[in-house]
């Protein structure tokens, strides 16, 4: 069962005739809100689409994207509910009994935290949202060490899935699917993102916990080092935090 609700009436909204109206898909995580203001630097006008789908932080993560797109000034922003990615489950992001493992950056595995093809599914819902919206664009915030680990955020999946796109939709419809960062570290999203002012205290990226961050997972390592890397502190909490990233 799929719940929906928008903040704005868009009902009447006009198509992007100019293309600088673009869907992003915002986690409320680092990437998805560094993706959201690096659209926003090109022009473009946002619809933010929020997914709960059962992770464990989820009521976190949907406190931090509603902020951001508050502070994006967002045209619009929909909240869909896929339950069906936690009733599919073989993660441990959506099932109880699969528990978060610690973080292994040197493993060329499939980490447990693969949701099944959710990326396949968020697309969807963004393209139709966007097609629905006369929108030019989707934005995705999938980054180089994700798809070290994660088949449905290699830049092959993304070019495969706007091909998909092409002839899926309307005959005028003519949306792209832009992945700023698919060639790019999570440092160099710290970085960017810092250069952009977003405000990382409004973000959550832990896979176990919802306040403080655990600082374990494979989330949280790859993100307090990207701080690191840059020479910042991460402004969030953490439950605990390497003593080199204090």
């Amino acid at each position: 069962m799929t719940d929906q609700t928008h903040d704005t009436d868009t009902t009447d909204a006009p198509a992007d005739e100019d293309g600088r109206t673009a869907v992003v898909l915002l986690s409320g995580g680092m990437d998805s809100a560094t993706t959201a203001y690096e659209a926003k630097s090109r022009g473009y006008d946002l619809h933010c689409l929020h997914t709960s789908y059962g992770q464990k932080t989820e009521s976190k993560e949907y406190d931090c994207a509603r902020r951001l797109a508050d502070d994006l000034d967002a045209a619009d922003f929909l909240h869909v509910e896929t339950d069906h990615l936690s009733d599919i489950g073989a993660s441990s992001l959506t099932d109880a009994e699969i528990e978060v493992d610690d973080a292994d950056t040197d493993s060329e595995e499939i980490p447990t935290s693969y949701v099944p093809f959710r990326n396949a599914n968020l697309l969807s819902m963004a393209v139709s949202y966007a097609e629905a919206n006369g929108c030019s664009a989707v934005f995705v915030g999938a980054h180089s060490e994700d798809y070290a680990g994660y088949p449905d955020c290699r830049p092959e999946f993304f070019e495969a899935f706007e091909a998909m796109v092409d002839v899926g939709t309307k005959p005028e419809t003519d949306i792209a699917i832009e992945v700023p960062f698919v060639t790019d570290s999570k440092t160099d999203i710290a970085r960017r993102g810092r250069e952009l002012g977003v405000p990382f205290e409004h973000t959550w990226s832990c896979y176990r916990d919802e306040e403080p961050a655990c600082g374990t997972c494979d989330s949280c390592a790859y993100r307090l080092q990207a701080f690191r890397n840059v020479g910042a502190r991460d402004p969030i909490e953490y439950a605990e935090r390497p003593e080199n990233a204090k």
